[in-house]
């Protein structure tokens, strides 16, 4: 298949060198009739990149390049089923496609390095949780941000209920009488007026393993906040066993599989909600203290060269804001562009990039929520 579906941020795509680079984002509808303009929509911005390529690329090299964009055109089974956007990364024969639960601003561009800034907006860390739903039967592990969230896929063979965790082959075995050896040596079964008791024994023991497994192979390498959707008897018992740091008091108390999709979305982002706000007020004011001692700035250049310099620490980048033009890669100065032209870039994008390339704090944020008015605000590591 010329083009990959992908489900985590940042690709390997990422790595290309050569350019061109195209970036495609498209708001997509997720239902009937509407949803038949998402591919008219795609078309056209294909057709844009196919425009803007002419400037520059001779037309055999254009098809080479356009061929994985008009193989996902041709696909009508990728178009049946939609969500809120998409995002097309395009470069060396690659194509990495992702469908987005929230919706972009229509942008289709080539240029000399990806555009990247929505999909960090959509994938940082700012936002992001995990939901772990369980009972005394089964459980299910989410991953989501402020837009919506997507079940985690566990490895082949991982146990999903209280049967296969405790090694039993039906659940009335949790119940069958017992034997246990008494304090004087003998054996003693217990039977059914203990079933109680029983029951508590065994979702303590699976829970156990909940929480063991959540914690090893997602929570320590993400170190997102764990938030329990339960019923309040089980949330109680799985927070008195648990060990997991990233667990959180915050906490939907209900039957998970009571609920739909989008009423379980809704309460769990009414919960998350507040801590979110929480960080990001902790973030603007830090800026607003750093950049009174002189170690930040919310002045482009400077935060360019500071960025070429690896000196951020954190920094904040205007969604939907565009500053045409792009980073110098060999000398962090801010190069002028236009709107002309196959290869044009976005100065904010590009900051974005070398920071992410470099494992540093970004946070992406609406106009609104920005701790400054020029599209950027950077805390530095040190004084410049």
């Amino acid at each position: 298949m010329l083009y990959e579906i992908a489900n985590n941020f940042p690709h390997a795509i990422l790595k290309a060198k050569e350019p061109p680079f195209i970036s495609i984002y498209e708001p997509t509808v997720r239902y009937r009739p509407e949803n038949k303009q998402n591919l008219i929509r795609y078309k056209n911005l294909i057709k844009d990149i196919e425009d803007s390529l002419k400037e520059k690329y001779p037309k055999k090299e254009i098809t080479s390049i356009m061929e994985p964009l008009y193989a996902l055109a041709n696909d009508e089974m990728f178009w049946v089923n939609m969500y809120d956007g998409l995002a097309v990364l395009a470069a060396e024969g690659q194509c990495v496609v992702y469908k987005l639960q929230r919706p972009v601003k229509e942008l289709a561009i080539a240029a000399d390095s990806f555009h990247i800034k929505p999909l960090i907006r959509i994938f940082q860390s700012a936002d992001r949780y995990h939901v772990l739903g369980l009972n005394r039967k089964e459980f299910m592990l989410y991953e989501g941000n402020m837009y919506g969230f997507e079940e985690v896929q566990f490895e082949p063979g991982t146990p999903r209920t209280i049967e296969e965790a405790l090694g039993i082959e039906d659940e009335e075995a949790l119940i069958a009488p017992r034997p246990r050896a008494s304090t004087a040596g003998s054996t003693i079964f217990y039977g059914y007026d203990d079933k109680s008791e029983m029951i508590k024994e065994d979702t303590e023991k699976f829970f156990r393993f909940i929480d063991k497994l959540v914690y090893e192979k997602y929570s320590r390498q993400a170190q997102l906040p764990l938030l329990v959707v339960a019923l309040p008897e089980y949330y109680s018992l799985f927070k008195e066993i648990s060990r997991n740091p990233f667990l959180i008091d915050e906490t939907v108390k209900v039957d998970y599989t009571a609920l739909t999709k989008e009423d379980l979305k809704k309460k769990v982002w009414d919960a998350i909600e507040p801590l979110y706000r929480k960080k990001i007020k902790k973030l603007v004011e830090r800026f607003g203290e750093a950049k009174a001692k002189d170690l930040g700035s919310d002045d482009i250049a400077k935060v360019a060269k500071a960025a070429f310099q690896f000196n951020i620490d954190t920094i904040f980048i205007e969604e939907d804001r565009v500053v045409l033009g792009k980073v110098d890669p060999l000398s962090g100065e801010i190069k002028e562009g236009n709107s002309a032209g196959p290869l044009v870039d976005d100065v904010l994008d590009d900051l974005g990039e070398m920071i992410f390339r470099n494992k540093g704090n970004i946070v992406v944020l609406p106009k609104e929520e920005m701790p400054s008015d020029t599209g950027v605000a950077a805390i530095f590591k040190y004084k410049m």
